[in-house]
């Protein structure tokens, strides 16, 4: 009995120093009337609330590549060979594009060509317009230069490629797997040379997604860039405007 007692006046002890709060718990438990544990609103997690976390990580899986976007190719006022006839109407749209990844914190990697003024890392169809130390896109020279709007910030990275496909004989992959990308968004110039050489090489190289935003890409002529636009889609590349990839 005395042991009983001794227990007793423990609990009382206890519940005396409960919170009222818990104390109502309690009671409520002891008399049948439920869990002490207060339920949770049903409303509290709501299901939206796990959206912008998974935007964030496919925007963090992904990258956009920004091929020669320079004074040679796009800007008429360069007098270049190897300009590309509708480059500079799609200058707004690519910058407009970079932005809005830049917004994402999606990887930009900028990739342009720069070329030893002698010209003997270019390919050998183009290297008869290499003399005297001039010729398109030679390092240090302006026509190697990002087109006027366009810069490189802190955070992107630059790429040099001297062949039609940004994958070849660079590291590109190396530096895109190792930010773990597994997505990437294509603009630039042209069509059908450095965009689907580069795009046929990402499909080859099982990057999950890829990307050619339609009207943040350009060739000679509409005919030419549509046509490739369509021989790109057959191989699984999505192709939207720069609208429907920013919604």
């Amino acid at each position: 009995m005395p042991s009983h007692l001794a227990l007793l006046s423990c609990l009382l002890v206890l519940l005396l120093s409960l919170d009222k709060f818990f104390l109502h718990y309690l009671k409520r438990w002891l008399s049948g009337g439920g869990s002490i544990i207060p339920r949770i609103p049903t409303g509290a997690f709501k299901a939206h609330s796990h959206r912008p976390m998974a935007a964030a990580g496919r925007w963090s899986e992904t990258a956009m590549l920004v091929i020669d976007m320079q004074k040679d190719f796009v800007d008429p006022a360069m007098g270049s060979p190897v300009l590309v006839a509708g480059g500079e109407a799609v200058v707004p749209a690519v910058a407009e594009a970079v932005a809005v990844a830049r917004e994402r914190g999606i990887f930009v990697v900028w990739v342009v060509r720069e070329h030893d003024p002698s010209g003997r890392d270019v390919e050998l169809f183009r290297r008869h317009l290499y003399s005297g130390g001039k010729g398109p896109t030679v390092k240090g020279l302006k026509g190697a230069e990002l087109a006027d709007g366009l810069f490189i910030k802190e955070g992107d990275y630059k790429l040099v490629k001297t062949r039609f496909s940004a994958f070849f004989a660079t590291h590109l992959d190396s530096v895109l797997k190792t930010q773990g990308i597994k997505n990437l968004v294509i603009v630039g110039v042209q069509t059908p040379n450095c965009i689907r050489q580069t795009v046929y090489d990402a499909v080859e190289l099982d990057y999950e997604k890829v990307i050619v935003l339609i009207d943040a890409t350009a060739a000679a002529r509409p005919d030419i860039h549509l046509a490739n636009i369509r021989d790109m889609k057959t191989i699984g590349v999505e192709t939207p405007t720069l609208e429907e990839w920013r919604r």
